[in-house]
Parts: C-alpha cells; structure tokens; sequence
C-alpha cells in the first residue's frame, strides 16, 4: 500500500509502503522501541523537573543527557543513536508547541497538551531515522543496528528519501514512510474552473453536477459490526490495576482492525474523486470548512462519516501534485450571498431550506450549488463561461 500523501514541510511529501517483519527483525525493533520509550519517559521527568526548578530544558540539554546515559548504560549504548537522538527532537517539537499553546493562551480543549510518559502496552513504536541511519540495497530496507526489512514496493520512489519513518499500527502491521521531495507531475490544460462546497448530506457540492461528491456512508454499513465489537471489549475490559486478558486485547484488535478498513475506504473514496477534479480542471476554489465544531451538534456522527477534512487533505494534496491552482475561499456566509448580485440575506437559512432566494434579485438556485458559485466568486475564478469554461489565456491574464 502506497500512501503519497501526507505533506511533510515545504516541497516534501511522504510514501508509505507496508512491511514483511521476520521474527528476528521484529525482536529487534521492539528492542530498539524500548530504548526509544525509555529515553522519551526520561525526557518527561527532567522537562517536569526542570520546569519546577525554574530551569531551562531545551533539545541541547537533552542531547547532553542521552551522551551521558548511552556512556554509563551499556544496555543503551547497544540501540543505534539516530531513532534516540530524532526522538528527542521529536520531544522538543511536542513540548515547544504545548508551551507555546500556553502562552497564547488557549482554551484546554485546543491546546496541544504537553508530552506525557509512554506506557509499553499503550504505545505503539514509532522509529525515526535520518540520512545516516538507513539505506536501501537490493531493494530492501537497511536500518542503524543490522535490522534488514522487506519492503513491499507497490510502486517506485520518485527520488532519493532523506529520512524514513518505521512504525506499528493498532492492528500489528508494520508500515515504512519516506519522505522525498515533492515532484509535480502536471496534467494537460482544460480551461475549465470548479467550485467547491462542503457539506453533510452531500460531502462535496460542486458547480458541476458531474463532480459532485454524495454521502459515502462507509461508517453506518459497519455500524452493527463495530457496535458488536464495542460490547466485546466493554465486557472484556479488565478493572482497574489489573493486567489486560487475551481475550480483551483480541477485541481491540478487532475493532481497530474494522475502523482500519472504513479509514481506507474513505481515503480511497477521497483520493478517486480528487483525481477526477483536477484531472477535469486547471483551478479549483475550495471552501476552507473546519469541520470541528460539528462535532457539538446534532449531526456530529454523519459528519464524521463523511470525512470532509480528509477529503479536502486530498483535493488540496492532489491539486499540489499535479500543479493545479487550488485556491481556498472563506466560508463565512456562503449560505447567505448570492452570487449573481452579492446581496447578503439579513438572516441565516435554517438547514431545512434547501433553496435559496435572492429577495434582491430574484436568483432562485439550489442552497449548495448557489455556495458552490460563492466560492468561484471569492477565490477570483467568476463569472466564467458556458459549463464552467473559461476563455483561454484568461487565467494567465488575472495571474498578471
């Protein structure tokens, strides 16, 4: 399985392949893990006790303290430096983003908590390696501390990695992530231009009826299936202080293993569509919908169901593949303007009025398709011609 995806800085992006782990190779990772969770337990108590002490506690001061450890332990100094040492810049990252969520002064529930202690049956590994610490040859996976792996290469890397991630899911499965540099693959030039509204009862509405998205509604097929795998682990849950039975850590498995397919249908219902939008158009104007705060309401569990974040990630990941001009609008009062006046309503439509009309002009349109055109209007792309088409050259003419 490839995921190329997930965008790691400017110009970077990530593919994730699975992993074949022989017994010996997965001995030594979990090794290797636990020299890693122990150094991050060890980083947590010194951040707390410095922070009690007035101290300063800083990337370089934790380095310090990993020479001098890995000098007296030799039980340390057996596991490769590079996973220990990007833990502890791994750590530092955690900790300057919960600090720094302090200081501005954010609420509890959107503030980044600060780094706790990783317990072992709790924590799942997760091994970083730079440069230096891995290699590939014969097409297999070569890590710091003779740990050979099997890649399963379901495609080729576009470029040299410069770091690569190994970790370990819910379900067991062993996954290697690469981070190369982003390489854009341009598609042929349509002249065409899209609008994109986020929504519940359709997840994606757009200017054209041929692009629209509907309700995949992967959660609610499984929903007998998850809610009998919920009642397995209630009744299997261990009390408090007591180890976890077989049983117990069987039922979780099987619930993380049937949220891990409706995952993946939904990533992969998101990635076909994305592809179809930017295979069709040259730019797409996105609404830049925070689907946060449904999860407050009434509509919180089909809301999630549709996976609108995931899908945007999608859209604007592929749009930045393949060079199109992704542009993201405000969503404020989208429901509320009309597009061929730009009146704004002097009250908020209730979401069982699925039309709007302009008391200004007299437009009548449907609610999304009418959000969808808003979005053209913002992002700079309106009015357009005949089916969405533009005339050519006019996007290079408002690029300059």
């Amino acid at each position: 399985m490839t995921t190329p995806g997930e965008a790691n800085g400017a110009g970077h992006a990530r593919y994730t392949y699975r992993l074949r782990v022989s017994s010996s190779a997965c001995t030594a990772l979990l090794a290797e893990w636990d020299r890693c969770r122990w150094i991050w337990n060890e980083c947590v108590a010194r951040s707390k006790k410095a922070h009690q002490d007035g101290e300063k506690c800083g990337p370089a001061m934790l380095d310090k303290m990993l020479t001098e450890a890995r000098a007296i332990t030799p039980w340390l100094a057996e596991g490769s430096s590079v996973p220990q040492q990007q833990l502890i810049r791994d750590f530092g990252k955690s900790r300057a983003k919960a600090l720094k969520d302090i200081k501005d002064r954010l609420p509890m529930r959107q503030r980044a908590g600060m780094p706790r202690h990783k317990k072992k049956r709790e924590a799942d590994p997760t091994l970083n390696y730079t440069r230096r610490g891995f290699r590939l040859k014969d097409d297999r996976l070569q890590l710091a501390g003779n740990i050979v792996l099997t890649v399963v290469w379901s495609r080729k890397l576009p470029a040299e990695p410069s770091s690569v991630r190994v970790y370990r899911d819910s379900v067991g499965h062993w996954y290697v992530s690469f981070v190369v540099p982003a390489a854009v693959e341009p598609l042929p030039e349509t002249g065409a231009v899209l609008g994109v509204d986020w929504g519940v009862r359709e997840t994606a509405t757009t200017t054209s009826d041929a692009h629209d998205l509907p309700h995949s509604e992967h959660g609610r097929k499984t929903e007998k299936k998850l809610t009998r795998y919920d009642r397995m682990t209630a009744r299997r849950k261990p009390k408090k202080g007591q180890a976890s039975s077989k049983g117990y850590r069987g039922a979780k498995r099987l619930r993380a293993k049937t949220y891990q397919k409706i995952a993946r249908k939904r990533q992969d219902t998101a990635r076909k569509w994305a592809k179809k939008v930017v295979r069709d158009h040259d730019a797409i104007a996105v609404e830049d919908f925070r689907p946060k705060f449904l999860a407050k309401t009434n509509m919180a569990r089909k809301a999630a169901d549709a996976a609108i974040g995931a899908t945007k990630k999608a859209l604007l990941e592929m749009g930045r593949k393949h060079g199109r001009d992704v542009r993201l609008a405000h969503p404020a009062h989208t429901t509320m303007d009309c597009v061929r006046c730009g009146a704004r309503a002097k009250h908020a439509l209730p979401l069982s009025e699925r039309t709007y009309t302009c008391t200004a002009c007299g437009t009548v349109s449907p609610r999304d398709k009418n959000s969808a055109c808003v979005m053209l209007v913002r992002a700079g792309l309106y009015p357009a011609g005949v089916e969405g088409v533009r005339p050519p050259g006019a996007l290079l003419q408002e690029a300059a």
